[in-house]
């Protein structure tokens, strides 16, 4: 598989979280994913992502990743384009609210998404099939 076969696609942090935890059901499914993306050079996040990541590894998880682990992990993804939620993607966002009726979050992700020329964004927080701002949402557990 090159470059070319997958479009570039946006991942939100509970897929990079299943990826990095082998007792949930959507381990494979994550952890597959990620590797075939970051493989042909497809994969794509943000600062926004990575934040969640590390504060969810780290904190939130039934076995919590050390910080150094979590840590190399972030470098691993950060290999790949990373946006930078700065001020104009913010302010993108905001107005995405109220334009897509989302919320700052999952609004911050598809403004990311659409930043970084993402054709797929995968999560399961947003509707499998739509497509917002040019962006399809993929759940790549349906």
């Amino acid at each position: 598989m090159n470059a070319g076969s997958e479009p570039r696609s946006f991942v939100d942090t509970n897929i990079l979280v299943y990826a990095v935890t082998p007792d949930d059901a959507r381990y494979d499914a994550s952890l597959k994913l990620v590797q075939r993306l970051l493989s042909v050079k497809a994969f794509r996040t943000s600062t926004q992502v990575l934040q969640e990541f590390f504060s969810v590894a780290t904190k939130k998880l039934k076995t919590k990743l050390p910080e150094g682990y979590a840590l190399r992990f972030m470098d691993l993804y950060a290999e790949s384009p990373v946006v930078l939620i700065d001020y104009p993607t913010l302010r993108e966002a905001v107005q995405a609210i109220y334009d897509r009726q989302l919320s700052l979050w999952d609004s911050l992700i598809v403004i990311a998404a659409k930043r970084c020329g993402a054709k797929r964004l995968y999560t399961e927080d947003l509707n499998d099939g739509q497509i917002i701002e040019g962006v399809e949402i993929v759940n790549p557990f349906r």
